[in-house]
């Protein structure tokens, strides 16, 4: 499957291209960006190899990893990345992941961006169960998934090891026949 391109009121998933790597440094470089993240800030040469990488997984077949620019409508800026992988350990499943930038917090744009890689795990993939972690810290995301329908399920003891310290991870998933059960507010 290649190109998906998925659309909401305000904002668009599509398929990364080379000439993101400087908005995606905008996220992945930003301390404030990635302070609940699994992985420090990332360099400019980190980010180029990250975007070349699911550039070219676009096209694999067949096709495990989904990488999204996520970009708000209005103003074509690109203003995130979101990324849906089916999960090897479990069939007909995925994780799922996304960052924006933080001048774009807190308007809805995290529920819009989970909505649209849902909608493409279950509309075009066919997927049964989709799951993403959380730090256990991190409110906002909790907030976001829990009002996608995607329901808390447990804690990852020590999971992710940032900074030299050991932390959790919080775990959210959804069903098919929950999504279904959703309105599909916002997806075009």
């Amino acid at each position: 499957m290649y190109p998906i391109s998925r659309s909401s009121a305000r904002l668009s998933l599509r398929e990364l291209t080379i000439e993101d790597v400087d908005a995606v440094l905008a996220i992945y470089g930003s301390p404030e960006a990635t302070e609940h993240l699994s992985f420090e800030p990332r360099t400019r040469e980190q980010v180029e190899q990250i975007v070349a990488r699911s550039v070219a997984a676009a096209t694999d077949l067949p096709r495990t990893e989904f990488a999204f620019a996520v970009v708000e409508r209005k103003t074509d800026q690109l203003i995130g990345f979101a990324r849906l992988a089916l999960d090897p350990h479990q069939q007909r499943g995925a994780t799922i992941g996304f960052a924006l930038r933080p001048q774009v917090w807190g308007v809805g744009y995290g529920v819009e961006t989970v909505r649209l890689l849902l909608s493409v795990g279950f509309d075009d993939l066919n997927l049964h169960r989709i799951w993403g972690a959380r730090s256990p810290h991190n409110e906002a995301s909790a907030k976001t998934m829990t009002s996608v329908g995607m329901v808390e399920e447990g804690t990852i003891r020590e999971h992710v090891s940032k900074a030299g310290k050991w932390r959790d991870s919080v775990v959210h998933a959804i069903l098919d026949r929950e999504w279904t059960s959703e309105p599909h507010q916002g997806v075009l």
